[in-house]
C-alpha cells in the first residue's frame, strides 16, 4: 500500500472545506508514521548505513474509527517484526476500549438502544443498532486471527489458569481459563494464547500447549507455573525435556495446609522466603534441609512437604541472577488474572464457552498490544541455546 509524501493541504480545504479533515489527518499520520520507522530503523528509505537495525517492508492498511469518522491508514512494516508506530496507539486504545465495551455489553444482555447510547458517551462514536448487532461476529473474527497468529522464539514460558462460570446445558458449570505468556531473548513480554473449555483437565492443557508449538513456538529455555491438575502429563508431552519451575510464590501459599497450628504460619514462611532468597542453589538445598529437620517433630506432615515438593522452586537457581526475580513466580499471569477477575465478576455467569473467550481475548489483546509498546522487561544476557 502507498500513499503520497507531497500533498497541498490548502488546495483541498479550498476544494472540499471541512471535509478534508479526515483525509488530512491520514496524511498527517502516514507521514508521521514513515519518520518514526525511519528512527526505529535508523536508515531512511532506501539508504545503505552500518547503523541499519533492519529493514522496511511496505505498509499495512488499518483503518480506525475516530471522531471524524472511519481513517484507513498505512502502517509501515518492518520485515524483521518489532515495529509498531506509536502515532497509533490512542486510536488502537479507543478502538479496543470500544471493542470490549462492546463484548462486555453483548455477555451481559444490554439492548442495542443502550449501547446506543453508553458508547456515543464514552467514544463519542454513534453507533448504530446495526452495528451492535454486527459486533460480535466482526470481533470474534478479529480475536480469532489475534489468537492464531504465528508465534516465535521464546526464553521463558509462562503458563496459568483460572475458572469462570459457564451455563451449559441448563448447568452452571465451570470453564478453565488457560492463558500463556512469554519473554523473548530480547527481554520483550508478550500475550501468546489464551484458551477456554469445559474438557477434562489433562486434554485441555495438551490441546493448548500443542496449539502454541504448532504455531511456532520454539526456543523455550524455562516453563514457569504452579503445579495445576493435568498439566505436568500435558507439559512433558508436549515440551518433554524442557526444565519446569514450579512457582515459588504459589508454594509458599501451599505451604500453609501442612501446618499444625496456624501461629506457625509467620515462621514457616519466613523460613521458605530464605530459602528462595538464597544467593545460589547450594545454600539454598542447605537451608531446606535444616528446615525439614527444624520441623520433624513439631510438624511432620510439614516437614515431609517440603523435603518432596520445595525443590521443585529451585531451577531458577540455574538462570542469570538478574532474572531470577522474574522468572521464580507467575505473579506477572497473577496481575492479568486479576483484571479479568474484574472485568468477569460484573458477569457472574457466562451464557456459554464462546462469550467468556470473546471477552478475555478482548482483554488480553488490549493488554498484549500495551506490552508492544512499553519497556524491556527482562534486562541481562540470556543463556545460549
Amino acid at each position: 500500500m502507498t500513499h503520497p509524501n507531497n500533498y497541498t493541504f490548502a488546495e483541498e480545504i479550498a476544494e472540499k472545506g471541512l471535509e478534508a479533515i479526515p483525509e488530512m489527518m491520514r496524511v498527517l499520520i502516514n507521514n508521521a508514521m514513515q519518520v518514526e520507522r525511519s528512527r526505529y530503523l535508523q536508515a531512511e528509505q532506501y539508504e545503505r548505513t552500518k547503523d541499519r537495525k533492519g529493514h522496511a517492508n511496505g505498509f499495512k492498511p488499518k483503518t480506525i474509527q475516530t471522531r471524524i469518522g472511519n481513517i484507513t491508514f498505512a502502517v509501515p512494516q518492518v520485515r524483521e517484526g518489532g515495529f509498531y508506530p506509536s502515532a497509533l496507539e490512542k486510536g488502537l486504545r479507543s478502538e479496543r476500549a470500544l471493542t470490549i465495551t462492546l463484548a462486555e455489553m453483548y455477555v451481559q444482555g444490554v439492548s442495542t438502544r443502550k449501547v446506543k447510547t453508553i458508547t456515543e458517551q464514552l467514544c463519542g462514536i454513534e453507533v448504530s443498532a446495526t452495528q451492535v448487532s454486527r459486533a460480535t461476529a466482526q470481533l470474534d473474527e478479529v480475536l480469532q486471527e489475534w489468537r492464531e497468529r504465528p508465534l516465535g522464539e521464546i526464553s521463558y514460558l509462562f503458563v496459568d489458569a483460572r475458572y469462570e462460570k459457564i451455563r451449559e446445558a441448563g448447568q452452571v458449570r465451570d470453564a478453565a481459563v488457560l492463558v500463556a505468556s512469554g519473554i523473548t531473548p530480547e527481554g520483550e513480554r508478550q500475550i501468546l494464547g489464551v484458551s477456554v473449555s469445559l474438557s477434562e483437565h489433562e486434554t485441555h492443557w495438551k490441546a493448548f500447549l500443542k496449539s502454541l508449538k504448532e504455531r511456532g513456538l520454539h526456543g523455550i529455555k524455562l516453563i514457569i507455573s504452579d503445579d495445576h491438575e493435568g498439566l505436568g502429563a500435558a507439559r512433558r508431552a508436549v515440551f518433554g525435556g524442557i526444565p519446569w519451575q514450579r512457582c515459588q510464590f504459589h508454594l509458599q501459599q501451599n505451604a500453609g495446609a501442612y501446618l499444625p497450628r496456624q501461629s506457625m504460619r509467620l515462621e514457616v514462611a519466613a523460613d521458605i522466603r530464605a530459602i528462595f532468597n538464597a544467593p545460589d542453589r547450594k545454600t539454598a538445598e542447605e537451608l531446606l534441609q535444616s528446615a525439614i529437620q527444624k520441623y520433624a517433630i513439631s510438624a511432620p506432615r510439614l516437614s515431609s512437604w517440603l523435603e518432596n515438593n520445595l525443590f521443585e522452586g529451585f531451577l531458577v537457581f540455574d538462570f542469570p541472577l538478574e532474572h531470577r526475580r522474574t522468572i521464580r513466580t507467575t505473579n506477572s499471569l497473577e496481575r492479568i488474572n486479576k483484571e479479568i477477575r474484574r472485568r468477569t465478576r460484573v458477569v457472574g455467569v457466562f451464557p456459554n464457552q464462546a462469550s467468556c473467550l470473546r471477552l478475555v481475548s478482548a482483554l488480553l489483546m488490549e493488554t498484549c498490544e500495551e506490552w508492544q509498546i512499553g519497556k524491556h522487561f527482562c534486562t541481562g544476557k540470556f543463556m545460549n541455546s
